[in-house]
């Protein structure tokens, strides 16, 4: 299972919102490339993260920061506005090693499949789901469509990797909704990348126990409880080869 710690940008600053809300930001570095080479000095060889002005905009609106943190050698992936091919491959000349798309996938499975088809796997989706139910645009909307209808659709037209957010618990420092991301896991052959809830060591052990069963639960995204110092990414990495 890997490890991908994570770094939200909005207004050029490494920030963390609670459960999305724009309005409810935490501020934890002015500069992301150097949280990122923390990351890198920890041992994690990838780094998670999302354009959050991208999200709300439609569009990126950091792409300096993120070639920044793409030059310190780490595999970087990437989610916020990634809503067109032109936008998709940009990102790609910074370096970055995959994108996400989210919005997008749920309005077109056919933009995604020519995506796939270009790219491979470079291009994830990422499935933002509040009570079962898919969530785009920043989390401001919601679509009414099912997050485990959405995953099947994306596994059959190719898509490799998708990360799987469970919006009620993103940010809250409750613990991650283990029986949803099984459910996804149980549900498609794609990788699943867990997001949303991580407080503790023992929530990194808890989706490892999963992925024991479903082993397509390939990784796991942890950022506020990074931050707040209540996991510590060197043993997080450790109970990730274990």
């Amino acid at each position: 299972m890997i490890i991908y710690p994570a770094i939200d940008i909005k207004g050029g600053r490494a920030v963390r919102l609670l459960q999305g809300r724009a309005d409810q930001e935490t501020v934890y570095a002015t500069d992301p490339a150097e949280v990122a080479k923390t990351f890198q000095a920890t041992g994690s060889p990838w780094v998670h993260v999302v354009d959050l002005d991208g999200a709300f905009a439609g569009s990126p609106q950091n792409l300096a920061r993120v070639e920044a943190i793409a030059q310190t050698g780490m595999q970087v992936q990437l989610g916020g506005g990634m809503r067109d091919r032109e936008t998709i491959e940009r990102a790609l000349g910074l370096g970055v090693s995959r994108v996400v798309i989210g919005t997008r996938a749920a309005e077109s499975a056919e933009f995604v499949a020519e995506m796939v088809q270009a790219f491979g796997e470079k291009i994830a989706v990422g499935i933002d789901a509040k009570d079962g139910q898919v969530a785009v645009k920043g989390w401001v909307d919601t679509t009414g469509v099912g997050a485990i209808d959405l995953a099947k659709r994306m596994d059959a037209i190719g898509v490799q990797t998708i990360i799987y957010t469970d919006i009620g618990t993103d940010g809250m420092l409750t613990g991650p909704n283990f029986a949803a991301q099984e459910e996804m896991a149980d549900a498609v052959s794609a990788t699943i990348i867990a997001s949303g809830g991580v407080s503790r060591r023992e929530d990194v052990i808890g989706l490892a126990e999963i992925e024991k069963r479903r082993p397509n639960l390939g990784g796991v995204i942890v950022g506020k409880a990074l931050y707040e110092k209540r996991v510590e990414l060197s043993d997080l990495l450790a109970i990730a080869k274990t």
